[in-house]
């Protein structure tokens, strides 16, 4: 099995997720689908049918769930945080040169990306430009509308 970085906050999120879906929302959906099988005719009970598929897809969402929990390693931070550069668990604000727009990125784990939170991996074009610089450095970045060149003008570490 495939060991998968995660932060402490992002593993939090997800064993809550897991809980929610087993203690909460799949036993309500058994006892609708209990109550609507009671209903008689299932065949044309879109309760019923609608429960059923509510469930698998519970399931599957759990299964998954599982797999990753069991295959996640939480880490702090980067052993970088010490050293200032940016690595797993960093929070770097950059600046666009030319434009002088201000981006913040944090650095997760595979299960925890969303870029429109900023929550971005180390694998991405992004991060492969960051990894390992420290603030006052300056970067090129190729994106979809070109090449940006970017000046890290801080470098954090939250959880660590």
């Amino acid at each position: 099995m495939q060991e998968h970085a995660i932060s402490p906050a992002g593993f939090a999120k997800i064993k809550l997720e897991w809980e929610t879906l087993k203690f909460t929302e799949r036993p309500a959906m058994i006892l609708q689908v209990q109550v609507a099988a009671a209903e008689g005719d299932r065949s044309e009970n879109a309760a019923y049918t609608y429960g059923k598929m509510r469930l698998r897809d519970i399931d599957r969402r759990l299964r998954f769930l599982d797999k990753l929990l069991d295959s996640a390693v939480v880490l702090e931070s980067s052993p970088k945080a010490l050293t200032g550069e940016v690595g797993f668990g960093a929070s770097v604000l950059a600046k666009v040169v030319g434009t002088g727009q201000e981006r913040r990125y944090q650095f997760v784990g595979p299960a925890e990306i969303d870029p429109m939170q900023g929550k971005i991996s180390l694998q991405s074009p992004i991060g492969t430009a960051l990894k390992g610089q420290k603030i006052g450095a300056l970067v090129t970045v190729q994106t979809p509308k070109g090449p940006q060149e970017l000046e890290i003008i801080s470098v954090e570490y939250l959880n660590g």
